[in-house]
């Protein structure tokens, strides 16, 4: 049987030289890419691979937050691709999880590939996600979650009520709240919101918007993967999530 494979990586040549060593490997299957953490945890939700080659350092989610968020589909395998020096991998290799080191070698590539073929084949090979998460440790309480929103403009401090919330947008260092009426501008990144927003109330739909469910009106499958979300107000925005999962999502609200 193949080996599903998933790559995560923030640069694109880092991803190209991992697929073309996989191109050499018969048995492995690359089922996705993965630009950033958020792309990686929905890939991972969505394809279950059997191996995930992981970097590390990735901007607004690292990748032990990647793993922390799919502890229910946690891959049999993870290799960690990372530029930390050898005193901090001596940790992964402790828990029976392998590394590549920035710049890797094709050689030093073929014996982690060969190392997590061993471990797939192995029937206790599932218990290397239970150590992964021994390694990450205990997550993170969830972080407190908003009621309203506090919004400072010259003078004054108003407040925006969940309710009231159309869409979140990314523009650089801050996010633009839409509430139909008025545009407010927040000195907050899109992940630290979404943390503070009840995900029962609000979702993620790609790495630069977040809308409230309440104002989603239909979902329509697009091409080569891409879906759109269009809101009662009549507008539209890609999401790389499948359509059953938002399904799912709004059906349970």
């Amino acid at each position: 049987m193949k080996i599903r494979a998933l790559i995560v990586d923030d640069e694109p040549l880092a991803r190209q030289r991992v697929r073309l060593l996989l191109d050499e490997e018969p048995d492995v299957e690359v089922v996705g890419e993965s630009r950033d953490g958020f792309e990686a945890v929905v890939q991972i939700q969505a394809t279950r691979p059997d191996l995930v080659f992981l970097d590390v350092q990735m901007p607004e989610m690292d990748g032990f937050e990647v793993l922390r968020r799919v502890p229910q589909a946690m891959p049999s395998v993870i290799i960690f691709t990372t530029a930390y020096d050898q005193h901090a991998l001596q940790a992964f290799e402790a828990h029976a999880l392998d590394y590549l080191l920035k710049p890797f070698k094709p050689t030093r590539f073929k014996e982690t590939v060969q190392r997590a073929r061993n471990l797939l084949s192995d029937k206790h090979a599932l218990t290397n996600a239970s150590r992964l998460l021994a390694l990450l440790g205990q997550a993170p309480a969830p972080a407190a979650q908003l009621t309203r929103l506090a919004v400072k403009t010259p003078g004054k401090v108003c407040f925006v009520e969940l309710e009231q919330i159309q869409t979140i947008e990314a523009a650089g260092k801050y996010a633009v709240v839409h509430t139909g009426k008025e545009n407010h501008v927040l000195r907050e990144t899109m992940g630290s919101l979404e943390s503070h927003l009840p995900p029962q109330r609000f979702l993620r739909i790609n790495r630069s918007v977040i809308v409230n469910i309440d104002q989603i009106r239909e979902l329509q499958p697009m091409f080569k993967g891409e879906n759109r979300v269009i809101l009662k107000n009549g507008k539209s925005y890609p999401t790389t999530r499948p359509i059953r999962e938002l399904q799912q999502k709004l059906e349970f609200q």
